[in-house]
């Protein structure tokens, strides 16, 4: 059984800043992308930025020069540093990530967190 679980949402102002963390514990061999997925009200869950193990990134263009996602794969942790916040950013952010549960394993399993919300308004 793999856990992922998010931190660091929480309420800030438009401009302000936030960085979450994704910590994943449980049974894990190995841990191939790890991305960060946002769902506001009424809309369809979308990806924000991704990670792949040798830090390989993309992101979405709505947060392209204001994200940035980093991994520390000694922690099994993701982060998602984010700047210069605005009201659109406002939505629950879900980490996924790929797990490998043990070396008997021939595929990754795809994992969800519980999300964290965050809210970004003055």
């Amino acid at each position: 059984q793999v856990q992922l679980v998010e931190s660091g949402g929480g309420l800030v102002q438009p401009g302000g800043s936030l960085r979450l963390s994704c910590a994943a514990s449980g049974s894990i061999f190995s841990i191939n992308a790890m991305a960060w997925y946002r769902q506001a009200p009424g809309e369809r869950r979308e990806l924000v930025a991704a990670i792949a193990t040798g830090g390989n990134t993309n992101y979405a263009d709505s947060v392209k020069g204001r994200f940035t996602i980093s991994r520390d794969n000694a922690k099994n942790t993701a982060y998602l540093q984010m700047n210069s916040l605005k009201p659109d950013d406002t939505a629950f952010y879900y980490c996924n990530a790929g797990v490998r549960p043990d070396s008997y394993s021939r595929n990754y399993l795809n994992y969800w967190g519980q999300g964290t919300q965050v809210t970004v308004s003055s």
